[in-house]
């Protein structure tokens, strides 16, 4: 009875967890970030360049983007015809950009990103637990199989098949379970692990890290009773992301490269338009750049490279 009851209890959210990865819709921007109609009649009139980057720096003047192309363009998708938000990406197998994308699964067919995340960790966490509660349950009848204890019957290849394939998919599974299970750790999805975010000031790879518990929070929630359940908790809106290099996380020991938070936040160069309220209380400590000296800094955003060129990402 305990194992009926635990096997249908795995199968359950198992089920559950997998449904709600396949038909999560990716989350794509937000209009704020689609650009107008005068825009986009501009960015087609202007030579690609200089002065397609002056169109976008002027769209993107009030959005919360920090992170650049590798040559300090703009972020730009010219099939969506938005500026991308920070960790977005456009994917070619939907044609269509997704927020915080992390991969496309052919598993189930969907793109993985900040709207579906949490589900497919749970995917995984779920189908491990059935897999390897399956073996477990059938190991002592798959030893007795080898030791010829087991009756002569035609169970005898179900169970020897049934004992194999839960214990293949649970290497397979608590490999790629763990990996995630760092990612989230570190908060990078796995394209900025093979491309780590480029800021205006250089490339960062742990620019979003804010310590371990505030990047656990981002994907699974602040309400600790819906972390184990298939249910929507992130935090945020997946358009805007706190970052390490603009307010310093009291968890970190010290901040990238070295340096202290005051040196760097008098360095960089950040947009004027703050986080949004639904991230800002990720981070404790007060911003240390100001709506001035933001204002000061905005002519300011372009000149150190006057050869930026847009790239498009894909």
């Amino acid at each position: 009875v305990v194992c009926l009851v635990a096997y249908h209890i795995f199968f359950m959210l198992f089920v559950w967890s997998y449904w709600k990865t396949i038909f999560t819709l990716p989350m794509n921007p937000s209009k704020e970030f689609h650009l107008s109609y005068s825009d986009k009649e501009s960015l087609e009139r202007e030579p690609r360049g200089e002065s397609q980057q002056e169109v976008l720096r002027r769209a993107a003047k009030d959005l919360p983007i920090y992170t650049r192309t590798m040559s300090g363009a703009i972020r730009y998708c010219d099939r969506c015809r938005l500026v991308k938000p920070d960790r977005c990406h456009h994917c070619s197998v939907c044609d269509k950009c997704i927020l915080k994308m992390d991969h496309h699964c052919p598993w189930v067919n969907n793109c993985v990103g900040f709207s579906n995340y949490k589900f497919f960790l749970l995917f995984l966490a779920y189908s491990l637990l059935y897999c390897l509660f399956i073996a477990a349950t059938d190991l002592q009848y798959f030893i007795k199989f080898w030791t010829n204890d087991l009756p002569d019957t035609q169970a005898k290849f179900h169970i020897m098949f049934l004992f194999f394939a839960a214990a293949m998919f649970s290497v397979s599974l608590s490999s790629l379970f763990g990996y995630h299970c760092w990612l989230v750790s570190k908060n990078k999805s796995t394209l900025e692990v093979f491309r780590a975010p480029i800021f205006r000031h250089r490339t960062d790879k742990n620019g979003f890290s804010l310590g371990f518990s505030k990047n656990l929070r981002q994907v699974f929630g602040d309400e600790k009773k819906y972390w184990l359940l298939p249910v929507f908790s992130s935090l945020g809106d997946g358009c805007s992301f706190p970052t390490c290099l603009v307010n310093q996380d009291p968890e970190q020991a010290s901040t990238p490269g070295g340096l202290n938070s005051t040196s760097k936040n008098e360095n960089h160069l950040f947009p004027a338009k703050p986080l949004r309220d639904s991230q800002s209380h990720l981070l404790t400590d007060t911003p240390s750049w100001s709506e001035t000296s933001a204002k000061a800094e905005k002519g300011k955003v372009g000149m150190s490279n006057p050869a930026l060129t847009m790239e498009n990402e894909t």
